[in-house]
Formats: C-alpha cells, structure tokens, sequence
C-alpha cells in the first residue's frame, strides 16, 4: 500500500542537522502519522507521498519547507516576574496564549528584570537531512481522520478525547 492522502504511516528515522544527529526514532517506537493531516513538516511528508512499505528514502528539506525561516519579530523581552522559578538559559518553557494554546519557548538571556525569549522552534532555519524506513502503511480510521491524528496503543489518551 503506498503512501497517500489519509493513510497512517509508521517510519523510523533519522534527523541530521550540519552532519550531526538532532533527533531520530527509539528502536521499536516509530513515528506514526497521519498522512497529509499537517502531522509532521511538509518537506518529509512530500517526499514520502507514493512510497510503499520497506521503502527507504534519503531526504534533505530547506527550512521553507520544515520548521521555517528564523524571524526576529519571535524575539520577545519578558519581565522576570512571569518566571516562578530559576530562570535558565537554553531551557525551554511553554507560555499559554490568550486563546488557550501552549507556546514554546526558548530562554536566550536573562538582564536584571528582563527575559529575552525566542518563540521560534528551536530547529527553525535550519536545512534538515533526513533518513526514513517506512515500516507500514494502512487506510485510517473515521475516527482518526475525525481526530486528525493516528490512534492506537499509547496514542492517544482519555484527556484528549473530544
């Protein structure tokens, strides 16, 4: 079964940034996604359309089509107060919006009062190489493609049902 639109994909993978591994899958935990769902960056889900299981792929994706290009407006100087404990740098928090949603963040410097923060993903602007097996490949379900997400053991937990 090849890899289309609303199919679930298990892939183990690679992740290299300048050569060196950023992140990759465990062995015997794949990454599992629902295909053409915005589930993983576009650059790898494109050059994973039309693959079958067993397929292996080598894949080098420009930052337009991964986490983005860096954008200084993601800069953003925080008063130290909204910080409840040490404040690190390099340490990732997650900031909640005003409509709810959870933000990630990165520390970059902490002046007297001040917290210069980086909303950017941390991997933004870079050009990522990526090395994928796919594993398996089946149709989804109505209530993954409701969900817009794969479900299945450990997937997908009672808090986040709808």
């Amino acid at each position: 079964m090849k890899i289309t639109q609303d199919k679930v994909v298990s892939i183990e993978y690679v992740l290299k940034v300048a050569g060196q591994i950023e992140d990759q899958s465990e062995a015997g935990d794949p990454l599992v996604y629902l295909h053409g769902h915005n589930n993983i960056i576009p650059g790898l889900e494109n050059a994973l359309e039309g693959h079958d299981v067993g397929d292996k792929i080598n894949v080098t994706v420009l930052p337009e089509d991964g986490y983005g290009e860096r954008d200084q407006e993601n800069l953003q100087i925080l008063p130290r107060e909204d910080f409840d404990d040490d404040v690190e740098i390099n340490a990732s928090y997650f900031a909640q919006s005003d409509d709810g949603s959870v933000n990630p963040f990165t520390v970059l410097a902490v002046n007297g009062n001040e917290v210069t923060v980086d909303f950017n993903p941390p991997l933004a602007g870079q050009t990522l190489d990526f090395e994928a097996t796919i594993l398996d490949v089946r149709d989804a379900t109505a209530e993954e493609l409701d969900h817009g997400h794969p479900h299945g053991e450990g997937m997908h937990d009672d808090e986040d049902e709808e």
